[in-house]
This record gives structure tokens, sequence and C-alpha cells, in this order.
């Protein structure tokens, strides 16, 4: 066994440690989800949701403690009040459409056949949770794989470790069975064994590609379904019609909030020439009056990065895209510590030869570029490795369908960012990943289809 360490990115203290569980610990843990998980399933669907949902409101209950515990594990300011929002959103959505979503698909009931397609559930979900929205990122999956019928392992990020006893505590003071749903530390090694062992029906992981490529190599003849979002370089497109001050206000909210560690967060913005001066000018605007300080306190707008080497990895892009002639606008804040106290920043004269344009930064920076009309947008929205979302602004929504059926993503905006519908499929292509959760598409990939042929008499 190991220690997982959270390094607060208040302080660089150790703010939460746990010890990893072993092979034969591990192991035993899913054995158990999965016995527990057939009677799980033979529960009314009725209960199983009443369960879940009971379960999101003790979460909610809990949130007080919540706020400043998030602000010590991963640094988001406290004056935003948590994920609860979003949490019981994703879920009551889930809840609410599961009857349908589950329901059989009757092809035909008469004197001599009843033929229909059921909803099956796998049996045990692993549920792989990153650590910049840890309780929405988790609730995706946990809830409607929990209503669905299957048992759930959570394993959440390290830099997080206390959200999945919270949400085991509140899960089981709701009648959700222990064994149905665990809270687990594992370390790669573990993680990737009991993968490689066919220990799941399913996997939902949400990380970096790196991690991505390390559950498909695990999962390798396994036949193990997966669902993997990954990395992310969403674009905004500010079109020539569009509404200047809407486009500047969200955009660079969805470059920020977070300090740009969202998985749907903006990175990349190209702007209609005539545009482009002014949107510059206003977006350093709302920049500059930020305020860079302890996610504790209040007054800050702007916590720290989770952790110094994500901080280090902004700064290397920036000072590159610089050094290549990139011009930056926000001067250096006093707060700025070298560490995980980052400044944030906006670049000009930037290129896609130039890493903060083309790798994913996931920290308060982005790159804005002006352009010459449609087709040049989407040529350059298009020139990544990733797939997630686009942020189209334009006041023709047939200008926006046109060209969000040109753009490779799995979600395309128009004047909005950084927002996840639970009504619609959250999902990526290219790098970005594979599958889709939340939606009627989300219970279809947290369930199997079986097909009941049955001759009568």
């Amino acid at each position: 066994m190991g220690a997982l360490k959270c390094i607060s990115p208040i302080d660089g203290s150790v703010y939460a440690e746990r010890e990893t569980l072993d092979a034969d610990a591990a192991a035993e843990v899913v054995a158990r989800a999965t016995v527990a998980q057939a009677a799980w399933a033979a529960r009314p669907l009725a209960e199983r949701i009443e369960r879940v949902m009971a379960g999101v409101a003790a979460i909610g209950a809990m949130n007080d403690a919540i706020v400043p515990e998030l602000a010590w594990q991963m640094g988001r300011p406290v004056r935003y009040g948590g994920e609860f929002g979003g949490f019981e959103e994703r879920a009551a959505h889930m809840a609410a459409i599961a009857e349908g979503a589950l329901a059989d698909i009757e092809v035909s009931d008469d004197a001599a056949f009843r033929r229909c397609i059921r909803r099956v559930p796998h049996g045990v979900v692993l549920v792989v949770a990153p650590w910049n929205y840890p309780y929405m990122t988790a609730i995706n999956t946990v809830a409607p794989a929990l209503i669905a019928g299957n048992a759930v392992l959570l394993k959440h990020a390290t830099q997080t470790l206390l959200v999945g006893e919270r949400m085991a505590r509140a899960f089981h003071s709701a009648g959700v069975p222990e064994d149905v749903f665990a809270n687990v530390f594992l370390d790669h090694d573990t993680t990737s064994a009991l993968i490689a062992a066919n220990a799941f029906g399913f996997v939902n992981f949400t990380g970096s590609v790196g991690g991505g490529i390390a559950m498909e190599k695990a999962a390798a003849g396994t036949f193990t379904g997966l669902g993997l979002e990954l990395g992310g370089k969403d674009p905004g497109y500010v079109m020539d019609d569009a509404d200047l001050d809407a486009a500047v206000e969200t955009l660079i909210d969805g470059a920020m909030f977070n300090s740009g560690q969202c998985c749907c967060g903006i990175e990349r913005i190209y702007v209609a020439e005539p545009l482009f001066d002014s949107f510059v000018d206003r977006a350093t605007a709302i920049v500059n009056g930020y305020i860079l300080g302890n996610p504790l306190e209040p007054e800050t707008t702007l916590g720290p990065m989770a952790h110094v080497r994500f901080a280090d990895e902004v700064r290397a892009q920036v000072a590159e895209a610089v050094g290549a002639g990139a011009t930056a606008h926000i001067a250096p804040f006093a707060a700025d510590d070298g560490g995980a106290y980052l400044s944030p920043q906006i670049l000009t004269n930037v290129t896609h030869d130039m890493r903060v344009m083309r790798d994913e930064s996931f920290g308060p920076v982005v790159g804005i570029m002006p352009v010459r009309d449609d087709a040049e947008a989407i040529r350059l929205m298009n020139d990544s490795r990733f797939g997630l979302t686009a942020s189209l602004w334009t006041g023709d929504i047939e200008r926006a369908m046109r060209v969000g059926d040109a753009i490779e993503t799995g979600t395309v905006f128009m004047n909005r960012a950084d927002y996840l519908d639970p009504a619609l499929c959250w999902t990526g292509c290219k790098q970005t990943g594979r599958g889709g959760g939340l939606s009627i598409i989300g219970y279809h990939n947290l369930t199997r289809p079986k097909s009941y042929h049955l001759k009568r008499g």
C-alpha cells in the first residue's frame, strides 16, 4: 500500500492523506459490489431514484462545510459557493428521464409473440473522477449508473481526496447500500490491474489524454465498455454580427473562471477583424479587474491553480509564446508567487505554431486571433487534436448551424459557453475521447440492450 496526499494550493501543506487499498483488498471491494448489485437492480426503479435523490440532498446539507474544503483542496474561491447547483440539476434531470430512458422498447405483443428490447445494467461501474469540478463530474455518472441498477466504485483524484468520502457518506445515509456505492483509494497500478482482470462492466474516466490511453491499454482484450472525456482546447468564435459586450463577458469568464481549470473552458478565441481591437480592449479591462488571492477570502475572484506543476505548465506556454512574438496584455499580479498563485493572461499576435494555441493549457490564459471570415474561423477551430465544445457568437441561428456542422466538436454553443446541459449528450471527438454522458444517451451507455423473443403457447 502507498499513501495519496492532497497538497493544498493555498499554502502547500498536506491537507489530506489516505492509504491506498492493496490488490487483495481492492478485489474484495469489487467482489462485494458484484454480489450487492443484483439485489440493488431488483429494487423498483422508483425506489432507486428516491434513494439517489435523497443522497443528493444529503450532499446539499453538507454544502457549508464542502465549500471551504474545496478551496483547501483545489483552490476555488469560496465566493462562488461550491457546485451543488449543477450537482443537483444533473442528478434531478437524470432522475426525471429515467423511466422513459430505461423503458422497454416494445416491438410487438400479439397472440403469437412478445418481442421487446430491455436496458439492463452492466454490473459494477468504475467512475474515475477529476479534481477540477469534483462533485459535478462525479455525479454525471454516479447518479444515472445507480438509478440504472449498477453498483458503483468511485475513485477520486488525489487532489480532491475528501470528495468521494463525502459522497459515500451522503448516499449511504440515504439508504444506498455501502457495497452498492463504494469510495475507493487506489493507485494507478491497482486500478489498471482491476480493469485488466475484467472487474468492471463499464469504466468512466475523466482526465488527461495520457490517463485515457492507460485506461484503454488496461482494458485491451477485456471488451470492457469505456467512456472517456480527456483533454480540450475549446474555441470561441465571435462573428461580425455578434453582441460584442455579451461575447466578451461570457468568453473571458469561460476562459478564466476556476483559474481556467474547466473541462470545457475557452482556451482560444477567434474574432472577426472589425471587432478584434474592441474585443481585446474589453477583455483586458475585465481581466485586470480580477483579484488573485487566498480562495478563503470573500473578495478573491481568482484563486491559485490546484497544483504548482499545473501553474508551471501555463507559465511555460506563455513564456514560449511571448518569446516567439506574442503580445501579453496583462501585467503580473502582486499575488503571483511563482508557484500555484498565477497571474491571468491574454495573448495576441499568436499562431497555431505556439503551444499555447495547440496544447491544453487548463489555466487562466487565452490567445485571441483575428479572422477574415467563417471559412478561416472554421479552419482554425478544426486545427486541433481535441474536440469538446465550441462557442459561436452571432445573431443568426442558421449561420451558427452551418458553422457548427463544419466544426469537429462534441457540443456547439451559440451565444453561451462553458455550460453542461444535462438534457444533451456530453461527448467529445478526436483526442477528447469517446462515449457520452447524461441525457438519454448516458443511460444507453450505462446499460446494455437485451432482446426478448417470446413465443406464446
